[in-house]
């Protein structure tokens, strides 16, 4: 109890003065590490303050390069696409232009075929492997390939817009990335140290798989945009070869058209020249016919007057040799009459036998006359026949084609 409430010892004024002198030099000890430590925080704070403005600066500077770049290729990307997209427009002008002509090409080949069918309607003579036909044939086939190769280069428009279609797709992809990724690069360049939006994320700096290498962005947009040029050109060549096939068809369709219509010009000129003829001939076989109609008339009668001089001889000796009682007289004119009769008895005989003559000259002369009249009557009904066919001819290819193809009408399209 006694020790509890013993007092604490008693240092000695030395130890008091030491310690005093102690507690200095570590108060001074420690201002001046303290010092020391504020002076390099502050030249560390004035180095990171630096530092952090000046890799700021850089991060916004290589932002607006960025920024700079992607407004290039967008320009780059959208004139591309301008193109392209006009181009397009042109090749389905084009495209309308193949449609209307390969429409415009059906009627000339129907109508061709039409005539070649109605053309085996001609008969007889006349069903010939003309010019006209050989036109049309030839015309059928023109027509035919024509139709095809515009078939072809149809198809090859439709893939060809459809190219230029896939490559617009791409391009318009590529703009819609470009037009985010400036947005966003807008967005970080507006970004200072006091914009409220700021704050910490974390993994912001991680990168993924799907970064690409700014030599692969490049590539990428130059890609999108060489293909796209590549369909452009490849798009006006097919538009020039359109263009010329267009061209060289109609021409040559109208050509042919020209050449078929020449030939039915000449051919129609021709039958109706044979026509004519025909109808000449027939109107000199009609004359002929009434004269060995005349003739036959004529010999007939002759034949039939040949016998008048001796039947009257005869009979006024018979009237005579009636005489009724002394009427019967031997006068002057009876003995005349007997002389007349004597002589005609002398010489009847040399009659008889030249009538017989004479008749059998008549009756040949008359059958060949029958026979000649006969064979002009079948050389009319053959030269009728022959006409028949000749007008048959003109209305197939006069009325029936020619006036069919008045309405072929060949545009330039």
């Amino acid at each position: 109890m006694a020790r509890l409430l013993q007092a604490p010892p008693k240092f000695h004024p030395s130890e008091w003065d030491i310690a005093a002198r102690m507690q200095c030099a570590s108060t001074e000890s420690l201002k001046s590490r303290s010092e020391c430590m504020i002076a390099e925080g502050q030249r560390l704070l004035d180095e990171i303050e630096k530092t952090t403005q000046k890799t700021q600066s850089d991060v916004n500077k290589k932002l607006e390069q960025r920024q700079e770049e992607i407004k290039f290729w967008k320009q780059e990307l959208s004139n591309s696409l301008e193109e392209v997209v006009h181009e397009t427009e042109l090749l389905l002008t084009f495209k309308t232009r193949l449609d209307k002509s390969l429409e415009s090409c059906k009627e000339p080949l129907v109508i061709a075929q039409k005539c070649l069918l109605n053309r085996q309607r001609r008969v007889g003579i006349d069903l010939v492997h003309d010019e006209v036909e050989q036109e049309l044939v030839k015309e059928v086939e023109i027509l035919q390939g024509i139709i095809a190769l515009l078939g072809r280069t149809l198809e090859q428009t439709d893939e060809q817009i459809r190219l230029n279609r896939s490559a617009k797709y791409n391009l318009e992809m590529d703009l819609k990335d470009k037009f985010t990724a400036l947005m966003i690069d807008d967005y970080c360049t507006s970004l200072t140290n006091n914009t409220p939006d700021n704050r910490y994320t974390n993994n912001a700096a991680r990168i993924e798989g799907n970064f690409v290498s700014p030599e692969d962005w490049i590539d990428f947009s130059n890609i999108n945009v060489e293909k796209a040029d590549k369909q452009r050109k490849n798009s006006l060549a097919l538009r020039v070869l359109i263009d010329g096939i267009l061209s060289q068809t109609a021409n040559d369709i109208r050509k042919q058209c020209e050449m078929v219509n020449a030939a039915f010009r000449n051919r129609v000129k021709e039958v109706k020249d044979a026509k004519h003829k025909l109808e000449a001939l027939l109107a000199m076989v009609m004359d002929e016919t009434a004269s060995q109609e005349k003739n036959i008339a004529a010999l007939k009668q002759a034949i039939a007057n040949k016998e008048g001089p001796i039947k009257v001889a005869q009979t006024r000796l018979e009237a005579r040799n009636h005489r009724p009682n002394v009427e019967y007289c031997y006068d002057t004119a009876q003995y005349r009459l007997i002389s007349e009769v004597e002589e005609i008895t002398r010489n009847i005989q040399r009659q008889v036998e030249m009538g017989k003559r004479e008749n059998l000259w008549l009756q040949d002369a008359l059958a060949e006359a029958e026979t000649e009249l006969k064979a002009l009557s079948r050389q009319q009904l053959s030269l009728e026949e022959e006409i028949q066919v000749k007008e048959n001819t003109l209305y197939i290819d006069e009325v029936l084609c020619m006036q069919m193809r008045e309405s072929v009408n060949i545009n330039n399209f």
